[in-house]
C-alpha cells in the first residue's frame, strides 16, 4: 500500500514542481519585458517632452530620467532609446531666454 502511495505521490509532486517552475520563469520574463517596454515609453514621451516642445530639461526631471534608463539599460534595453536619452541629457536645464522682449 505504502508503495504504491509513493509511486504516485513522487510524480505528482515532481510535476508540480516543474510546473511551478515553468510558470515562475514565464511570469519572470514577461514582467521584465512589460517593464521594460513601461521604461522605454518613458523615455520616448520625455523626449517628445523636452527635446521636440521645450528645448530644456529640469534638473529634476534629468535626475528621473536618468534612474528610468540604468533601470531600462539594466534590462537589456540599448536601442533608439539611448539616442533619445542622450539628446535629453544634452539639453539646457533652463529655458532658453528670448531676446526679442
Amino acid at each position: 500500500m505504502q508503495n504504491a502511495f509513493y509511486n504516485w505521490i513522487v510524480p505528482f509532486l515532481c510535476t508540480g514542481a516543474i510546473t511551478a517552475i515553468t510558470t515562475s520563469i514565464i511570469f519572470f520574463k514577461a514582467f521584465r519585458n512589460g517593464l521594460q517596454c513601461l521604461l522605454r515609453a518613458e523615455i520616448i514621451r520625455s523626449h517628445e517632452k523636452y527635446v521636440e516642445q521645450k528645448g530644456y530639461c529640469p534638473i529634476y526631471a534629468k535626475e528621473a530620467l536618468v534612474r528610468a534608463y540604468k533601470a531600462y539599460h539594466a534590462l537589456k534595453g540599448n536601442d533608439v532609446a539611448t539616442a533619445l536619452y542622450e539628446e535629453i541629457m544634452a539639453l539646457p536645464e533652463t529655458p532658453p531666454h528670448n531676446s526679442e522682449k
